[in-house]
């Protein structure tokens, strides 16, 4: 079975050493990565012009993959490369997620471990608009981050994917996306997304604890607000310091620099210093030399 093709939007895959249009079939009922999950993946983003940190993004889908125990195939400025050909065959007037994966094909010791020399390895474009930043809602999940202990969250890994229940039960109650907590129950990010909160004219995040990435966008936020003259902390943050908030904003490669309007059952306004950062950051992605 195939989804329709008005359901796919416009979608080029490198794989095997060729393109492909559309949802291109690559794994079979005895592929382990469909069987056990073992895969990653990474996403970088193309728009007006730009692919701000692709670079960044193709050096880590490198790391995830040692990471879980496969053998990356392709250099990073290879997947760059690539990425920038497959750009080319759309029209330019919708941004791109740009998704680098690998994937163990084989079973090795056991049959439970990947077999890392059947690591394969494609490269998938498709269009998807940036969403607006007019601002989120999101609800405190009752499910919680793992730690690296128990599971490979310093890898972009597939297998962490079951944010989706935390996302979904936050719809249910009306939110758009969850707050989700760690093991000892302090903030640690969104569903999709790291977060950010001003008080007091302050800047924090939680630091990076090994239970959620420190993203990409993060980072990059981070150094800009700090250039520009905002100072941001990264420590233990709780609950209630969201609620207690002045601003929240996200950070993450789908929407780039987002505001949160409304955390739990306390609405917010997009605050001056989220308005900045997402400034800053497009001002500074415009700067990058486009391929």
């Amino acid at each position: 079975m195939t989804l329709a093709a008005a359901a796919q939007s416009a979608t080029w895959t490198y794989v095997d050493g060729d393109w492909y249009e559309g949802n291109v079939a690559i794994l079979g009922p005895r592929s382990h990565a469909m069987w056990l999950g073992t895969s990653v993946f990474d996403g970088a983003r193309w728009f007006e012009g730009v692919a701000p940190d692709l670079d960044r993004h193709a050096a880590r889908v490198n790391a995830s993959a040692i990471a879980l125990g496969l053998k990356p195939s392709m250099s990073a400025d290879e997947i760059v490369g690539l990425a920038w050909d497959g750009l080319k065959k759309f029209d330019g007037k919708t941004a791109v997620y740009i998704r680098p994966m690998y994937w163990a094909e084989h079973g090795g010791y056991m049959g439970v471990p990947a077999d890392p020399a059947s690591t394969r390895f494609c490269l998938c474009l498709y269009e998807s608009p940036m969403i607006p930043p007019s601002g989120f809602s999101i609800g405190v999940s009752p499910f919680r981050r793992p730690t690296i202990e128990t599971m490979p969250t310093n890898a972009k890994a597939g297998c962490l994917y079951p944010n989706g229940r935390a996302i979904l039960e936050a719809k249910n109650r009306g939110f758009d996306n969850a707050l989700v907590l760690d093991m000892l129950g302090n903030v640690a990010e969104t569903g999709t997304s790291n977060i950010f909160l001003v008080k007091d004219g302050h800047v924090m995040t939680p630091a990076a604890n090994g239970t959620f990435l420190s993203g990409i966008t993060r980072s990059r936020t981070i150094n800009l607000l700090g250039d520009y003259g905002f100072r941001t902390t990264e420590k233990t943050l709780t609950i209630r310091d969201f609620l207690e908030a002045d601003e929240i904003f996200s950070t993450g490669n789908h929407s780039k620099v987002v505001p949160i309007t409304r955390i739990e059952d306390r609405d917010l306004q997009p605050g001056p210093v989220a308005k900045k950062a997402r400034e800053l950051y497009w001002d500074w992605a415009h700067s990058t030399p486009a391929a």
